[in-house]
């Protein structure tokens, strides 16, 4: 089991920055592989980023490509998300996912899909301003 707790959502202005935390607690969230996804009122939830267990491998959603970076800290069981040059459309709830088990064709287009994820977080809100 692994449980995940995000933190770091606040309002912000446009073109401003936010640093999101996901902490994990569970002995197997080294092994996981993580991601990002956000739901905005009234749209489904999208994938944001995603991460590989080592960090050695990451994918962005085109449209934050350049503004967002996801990176981990295995040893503080933290997953971040750096995300830069903020705009009014990137206002949602973001949460974070993991998922244990994963073969090398999972990165082909399944980690995109929030179906794909054992373990989700409660959310954090981002609110972007113009």
């Amino acid at each position: 089991q692994v449980q995940l707790v995000e933190s770091g959502g606040a309002l912000v202005q446009a073109g401003g920055s936010l640093r999101l935390s996901c902490a994990a607690s569970g002995r197997t969230f080294s092994s996981c592989a993580v991601g990002w996804f956000r739901q905005a009122p009234g749209k489904e939830r999208e994938f944001v980023a995603a991460i590989s267990w080592s960090g050695g491998s990451t994918f962005y959603t085109d449209s934050v490509k350049g503004r967002f970076t996801i990176s981990r800290d295995n040893a503080k069981s933290t997953v971040y998300l750096q995300m830069n040059s903020l705009k009014p459309e990137d206002t949602a709830v973001y949460y974070c996912a993991a998922r244990e088990a994963y073969g090398s064709n999972w990165w082909g287009t399944a980690f995109r899909s929030q179906y794909e994820y054992d373990y989700w977080g409660q959310g954090t809100q981002v609110t972007v301003s113009s």
